[in-house]
């Protein structure tokens, strides 16, 4: 039987709960539609969901279609609970959106679908509430279009036009080729597209009455792509529950092989390794469930035994989930009752956070504190009633206070230095900043020959454990790219936590050098009032520092505005308007990204913080004197250094050179540029690594290589070669980095047809290597293809080593240049007497030729 999961999202009140129902008695699954305003919906089963009439937590219920086991998803739809939707969405074979034809598409749904894109889910959408007709399918469909950014949402309420199939065709060119050909449109063309994420069918329809119903159910057994599984076991942790006992459940999505009772699971948690037994499994549908002895690929079961898991857990062939997109934006202390002991309670609460891993909770020994981050006003009061229902604790929360981040302005370097007696660890960082809303990305541009693979990956290991904090106010750092660039171990002395100390003081004394930019989160809103208050409404707003958009007016007395503030100023501003509107005001929000703070000053002052008195986060550096440990300032730290400390990397010098050209090399050509900027950065790697004696090209000798090598020097002026690291390249450029998500085979394949067609017009030769360092057994090999050499490299050969030694012999009697994003390869390179090309200057020469080939060819 073939299986897919598929979830329901929707904004509240847009009708998702409802339209479950219709679908689950649609297909006979219940025998009467339960609803929410009733309390009976069978899928809001905990008591908070029936009171308030909302739902909270993601539910599961089974749906058969025909040949098809669907597995549907009820997800909560207010804005706090927004990060256990994102969580549902790494189990997800299809998703449904649920729209409303009565209201306008909210900020929150705009979430939802950037959510969806960025998971690349096959997406339905399904319009409801058509039974109050309040504008016509085709302004719908407009809206859709406009609102949700795309134009490939396609009315399927009538597939018999030509307008449907036209409509259907220019969503792709190869559909577009064949309708225009006169060739019919298939089923498997249109589930092609829609596994692509490049068709979106719209239905419209009643969930309440149950009108559209049918026609979506149809659609999705039409069209839904089902997702083919391997016989090798692998498993997805969507979530962890308790149920009415208090046995802890793991809920997983079965992606491959099976799962019986009594099997052993085996997972890594930091340096531990442990293997634990499935005690049980259940399939749950609504409340009820049943057991089964053996879970099979494509099943979301319930398992028993499982003590350590997490949420976004791999097991098998799956990898990790990645970090949340959505964090808490609120912080509040938790105040405990008189006689309760504050660290025993915290302990007791953590088991929350299996449950919700963004329920982040802090305990601060020092005041004997606990703080909790939460989403908004309506989470903290569902998380009060949950501590009173399972420890019995009446606690109460502070005033929430906004939970700010930090960033930096420009690149900096920091350096860190770890060396009391007998211990020994250098770290040398580059800090950049990032586009807000990129979070913090770890990554290595440093030689095996300056500090080894093992103490690299060590190093990213320790930058990717922790939450690193910066210098104004102690809060979150993000929006940074720390590249590891220098570093030193000594044989004898160096063991594994040095690397840690002097790794977290690396990134302290960076961001201590940088200018530091306070963040706080701002949020998109909509409000809806009457015309007659859109005067006060602004007012309000402007003393808020919202930015606002033109108002609209729909001609009947209303009125919307739309625009974005800071939480700090907005949060509350909802009761305000409903006060003097006199509950006829409404307003949604959701979050839009951490900008920088608007009263940065004030914030900075109100926290107080002392980045130099922080313990846990030390800026100053530790070095050897005289047998005794001796803690250097982090403003006095580089003059300290072992390591030559850096002042411009080589990448950005070259961003320099390309954003900010001379007169004089506006005038030449790329090549010339880049032989000048050879220069700098040759400066710095003589600085690093002594004087080097330049290879000039000479005249043409003959040229004796080894044997099974490619090149035999011919007469005549000294031949350009290009050497390029294949997998270098293809992740530096945008338009191969895509095609690589989903198919490196591909990518590569792309990548030497583009330098086929370069090499055979300028009539040179290239190289193009690929690391083959992980593959077991390699032992190497070459072949060509079109006008392009293709390496791959053997066993333990990584494609720098390989270029590097390469360069070295090319570069006597060539002209070498090499295709690199890596710095420090880009310097060893100049010692060898080759040039470098980066790889964003080389996709300009590559996509320049591509022009001229095809203004030659037309």
């Amino acid at each position: 039987m073939k299986r897919a999961t598929i979830g329901i999202l929707a904004h509240v009140d847009a009708g998702k709960t409802t339209l479950t129902e219709s679908m689950l008695y649609h297909v006979g699954a219940i025998r009467r539609m339960g609803r929410v305003d009733r309390g009976d919906a069978f899928l809001d089963t905990h008591s908070l969901e029936r009171e308030r009439g909302i739902t909270i937590f993601s539910k599961m219920a089974t749906l058969p279609l025909g040949d098809l086991e669907i597995t549907l998803l009820d997800t909560p739809g207010h804005i706090d609970f927004v990060a256990e939707v994102e969580r549902s969405l790494e189990v997800l074979d299809g998703a449904i959106l649920v729209l409303s034809l009565s209201d306008p598409i909210r900020s929150h749904t705009k979430t939802l679908w950037t959510l969806l894109r960025a998971h690349r889910i096959p997406t339905f959408i399904f319009v409801n509430k058509c039974d109050m007709l309040r504008r016509g399918r085709a302004e719908m469909m407009e809206e859709i279009r406009t609102a949700l950014g795309t134009m490939c949402a396609v009315d399927f309420s009538s597939t018999k036009t030509d307008h449907y199939f036209e409509d259907v065709a220019a969503v792709s060119e190869r559909l577009l080729g064949k309708f225009f050909d006169g060739e019919e449109i298939t089923k498997e063309d249109i589930s092609g597209e829609i596994a692509r994420a490049n068709l979106f069918p719209v239905y419209f329809g009643s969930a309440l009455s149950g009108e559209g119903v049918g026609a979506l159910l149809e659609g999705i057994r039409t069209y839904l792509p089902t997702p083919k599984y391997s016989d090798t076991f692998g498993a997805k942790v969507h979530k962890i529950m308790r149920d009415a006992d208090g046995t802890r459940l793991t809920y997983l999505k079965i992606t491959g092989g099976r799962l019986k009772t009594k099997d052993t699971l085996k997972m890594r948690l930091a340096d531990e390794v442990l293997e634990e037994k499935i005690e049980g499994i259940r399939l749950y549908s609504g409340e009820k469930y049943r057991s089964l002895t053996e879970a099979e690929a494509g099943m979301l079961v319930a398992v028993q035994g499982l003590s350590r898991t997490y949420a976004g857990q791999g097991f098998g062939v799956e990898y990790h989930g990645g970090e949340p997109t959505l964090t808490p934006l609120l912080s509040y202390r938790l105040n405990l009752p008189e006689g309760i002991n504050t660290h025993e309670a915290y302990l007791k609460l953590l088991a929350l956070h299996d449950e919700d891993p963004t329920l982040a909770l802090a305990y601060d020994e020092s005041n004997r504190e606990i703080t909790v981050m939460l989403m908004g006003e309506m989470q903290l009061e569902i998380l009060k009633r949950i501590i009173s229902e399972r420890f019995g604790l009446d606690v109460t929360f502070s005033h929430g206070d906004i939970v700010y981040k930090e960033t930096i302005k420009e690149a900096v370097f920091g350096a860190g230095h770890f060396e009391p007696l007998r211990h020994y660890a250098e770290v040398h960082l580059l800090i950049e900043p990032l586009e807000y809303g990129e979070g913090v990305v770890f990554k290595s541009e440093l030689s095996t020959d300056i500090l080894s693979r093992n103490y690299q990956r060590l190093i990213l290991s320790h930058l990717e454990e922790k939450t690193h904090r910066g210098v104004l106010t102690g809060s979150a750092l993000t929006d940074v790219s720390i590249t590891l660039v220098g570093g030193r171990a000594h044989n004898k002395h160096t063991e594994g936590g040095d690397f840690r100390k002097a790794t977290y003081r690396a990134v302290r004394q960076g961001l201590m050098k940088a200018e530091n930019v306070l963040l706080e989160p701002y949020m998109d809103f909509i409000l809806t009032l009457p015309e007659g208050q859109i005067g006060r409404a602004m007012s309000d707003l402007d003393a808020l520092y919202a930015t606002l958009e033109a108002p609209d007016f729909d001609g009947i007395g209303g009125a919307t505005l739309r625009g974005y503030a800071p939480l700090a100023t907005i949060r509350h501003y909802q009761s305000e308007l409903r006060a003097y509107t006199k509950g006829e005001g409404a307003m949604t929000m959701s979050l839009r990204s951490y900008l920088p703070c608007h009263n940065t000053d004030e914030v900075v002052a109100r926290f107080g913080y002392n980045p130099t008195l922080d313990e846990r986060n030390p800026p100053h550096s530790v070095f050897c004197k005289n047998g005794t440990s001796v803690v250097v300032p982090w403003d006095e730290a580089d003059a300290w250094m072992h390591a030559p400390v850096l002042e411009k990397s080589a990448s950005t010098m070259q961003e320099e050179a390309i954003s900010s050209p001379t007169p004089e090399s506006k005038k030449t050509s790329g090549y010339e540029s880049a032989r000048a900027l050879d220069k700098e950065l040759l400066a710095i790697f003589e600085r690093t690594y002594g004087k080097i004696k330049q290879r000039k090209i000479h005249e043409p000798v003959e040229y004796k290589p080894e044997e099974k090598k490619v090149y035999k020097k011919k007469k005549g002026p000294a031949k350009e070669i290009i050497l390029v690291d294949g997998y270098n390249i293809i992740f530096a450029w945008e338009t191969l980095a895509k095609i690589a998500k989903h198919s490196l085979i591909d990518a590569r394949d792309s990548l030497v047809r583009m330098l086929s067609n370069y090499a055979g017009y300028r009539k040179i030769d290239i190289i193009v290597v690929f690391d083959a360092y992980l593959v077991r057994g390699g032992v190497g090999s070459c072949e060509k293809a079109g006008e392009v050499f293709i390496v791959y490299t053997k066993e333990k050969e990584t494609a720098d080593a390989y270029i590097e030694k390469t360069s070295v012999e090319l570069a006597k009697d060539y002209f070498v240049r090499v295709a690199t994003s890596d710095a420090v390869e880009q310097m060893i390179i100049l010692g060898a007497g080759a040039y470098r090309v980066s790889a964003r200057e080389f996709e300009r020469e590559i996509l320049q030729v591509e022009d001229e080939i095809a203004t030659f060819l037309t």
